[in-house]
């Protein structure tokens, strides 16, 4: 179900470093694009401070992903609390009311490494 969903462009699969064991670690989630006249970003949001692949990402920001047919190497930036607000507002415009907790933990843009994603 969740490959249907990623290929479908709907969802992001995320591929991170995990932070105490070093192994690749894999999480599906939704997301936001983020387009500006320099670049286009994804944006994502864990539902708690917790949340392992957030860790992961806070931890070591390099990543690879995958959505729709595409696939890049990325880095997650954290968002500053203005574009935070902005990704979670967005997320929930676009997959529906979340769970309440949807936006207690980190968000983080996924900036391509090399090239375009739009």
């Amino acid at each position: 179900m969740e490959d249907e969903l990623v290929r479908s462009g709907r969802f992001v699969r995320i591929v991170a470093r995990g932070a105490q064991t070093g192994q690749a670690r894999v999480v599906t989630v939704g997301f936001v694009m983020e387009t500006t006249e320099a670049d286009a970003a994804l944006f994502v949001a864990a539902a708690s401070g917790t949340t392992a692949w957030a860790r992961n990402l806070l931890a070591d920001p390099g990543c690879h992903v995958t959505v729709g047919e595409r696939s890049f190497d990325a880095v997650a930036e954290e968002l500053p609390p203005a574009d935070h607000a902005r990704a979670i507002r967005e997320l929930i415009l676009r997959y529906g009311t979340p769970a309440e907790s949807l936006g207690s933990g980190p968000s983080f843009r996924l900036r391509p490494v090399a090239g375009e994603l739009a």
